[in-house]
Formats: C-alpha cells, structure tokens, sequence
C-alpha cells in the first residue's frame, strides 16, 4: 500500500509518498517551513499545499507534536494553543481533501524503528527519543506501544523542563559544542533510565546522526543507538499508522 506520510514539526513539515510494506520514500521528499504562528488554519494550508504538490488525493497520515487521543489534541507546545481540543483527523481532512489519519509524532517516528530500524526483533522496553525542536519520546514493551508519553516535557533534577535543556533547539541557539550538550542529553537519558529500565534506547532526529560526536558522554546502562530511519521516520511512521487505521475499517463495519 502506498501512502502519504506528513511529519509535521516545531519548524518545517516533511513529506512523501512511502511504500508501506517496505518503509521506503517512493516519492521525492518534499519540506516546508512549518508557518508561524502555527494555528490550525495555517497549518492547515500548508498540508493542503503539500497534498497539491505531491498530486495526491489519497489517505494521508500525519505525524503531529502533540498528545492525540481518540482524535483530539490535548497538548500545544511547538504549535498554537487554539489546537487543543480541536478534532484534528476530522479538521486537516476538510482541509486537505484527502482522509488524514493523525498521531503523535513521536509515536509514529517510534513505529517506524520499531518495525523495520533500530527496535526490530528488540522484546524488551525500548525508548525512543527524537531530538528536534523539542524532545519526543515513544515507549515500547514487548512492541506494544504505550502512546503520547510526552517525557520531553518532565522537569529535570535541576528544575529545567527538558526539551528547554537538551533538545537540538537549545544547542543550536546556545551554541553549544557537542560535548557540553552531550552532557545535557545524558542527564536526560539518565533521568529516563531511572524511571523506565529500558533495554535499549534509541536517538532520531537532526542530532542522531552525529551520535559518534557525544556517545563518549552518554553514561546509561542501556545500550544507545541511532535511529535507521533518521529524519524520515516521522512520514515513515505516519503512513503506517495511516495504513493500521485503514485495515481496522472493515472490522468496524
């Protein structure tokens, strides 16, 4: 099956067309900037124009920075408060005009690893983090995902949120080198060990890929790895859950 996967992000919104039983871009990768403010309406347009330029009328899955339950939004922290309690899969489907299928953005980014990168055949827990403009986070157990987990957004020992403390974000615009944000990140990670025990943890996002750069200052017990699928496990992940939802329709008939 093919799909249009969506990653919608703090500052820039990605996506392609993706081959759903392989996890491959089929289509040129297509990225804009994420509008500001990002208001419904705003990104709204900007999905729309993406969909116009891929061509596309089909199912379309969107991975979205927030908590997304039963279809609503419940958090805002990179885009604008006027979506929380919006019916976002019923809203971004009128604006497209394609069906949109909408979760986490963490989560899906998660799925992606999880079936064909980094988390494959792993049975223990495994926690993925995404490190963008903020920090997304997806848990596992036995490949059962425990969604909106939102851990980018607990308050660190030193009573810094930690998004606003180890994201890719603040080491841009704190010019950090990578050993001192090495740091940073492993208190995070640390911190998360502490409460979960996973058994691998997975890194995605911009940062992943330099994981050579601060690996000698992650101190976990777990084994930490970079993420296959890198900055496109986001559209990956939202076409499948995209796919997931379409396959579970004919049950609910």
């Amino acid at each position: 099956m093919q799909i249009l996967g969506i990653d919608v992000g703090g500052t820039g919104i990605k996506g392609a067309i993706v081959e759903t039983s392989t996890g491959s871009l089929v289509s040129e990768r297509i990225r804009i900037r994420t509008p500001q403010p990002a208001t419904p309406e705003a990104i709204g347009l900007a999905l729309n124009d993406l969909v116009r330029r891929h061509r596309w009328s089909g199912p379309i899955g969107i991975g979205f920075p927030a908590a997304i339950q039963n279809g609503i939004v419940r958090t805002a922290s990179n885009i604008d408060n006027s979506f929380i309690g919006l019916p976002v899969d019923e809203y971004f489907s009128f604006q497209t005009g394609c069906t949109a299928y909408v979760a986490n953005d963490a989560d899906v980014a998660g799925v992606t690893e999880m079936r064909f990168g980094a988390g494959k055949d792993v049975a223990g827990v495994v926690l993925i983090v995404t490190i963008g403009t903020g920090l997304g986070t997806a848990l596992f157990t036995s490949g059962q995902l425990l969604p909106n987990t939102e851990l980018g957004h607990l308050f660190l020992d030193n009573g810094i949120e930690a998004e606003r403390y180890a994201s890719e974000s603040v080491r841009i615009i704190r010019e950090l080198k990578w050993k001192a944000w090495g740091k940073r990140l492993n208190r995070y990670l640390t911190t998360m060990e502490k409460l979960f025990w996973p058994d691998l943890i997975v890194l995605g996002g911009g940062a992943s890929n330099k994981l050579h750069k601060f690996a000698p200052l992650i101190t976990t017990q777990a084994p930490v790895v970079p993420a296959l699928f890198l900055n496109q496990a986001g559209m990956v992940g939202a076409a499948l859950f995209a796919e997931e939802k379409l396959r579970r329709l004919p049950e609910a008939s």
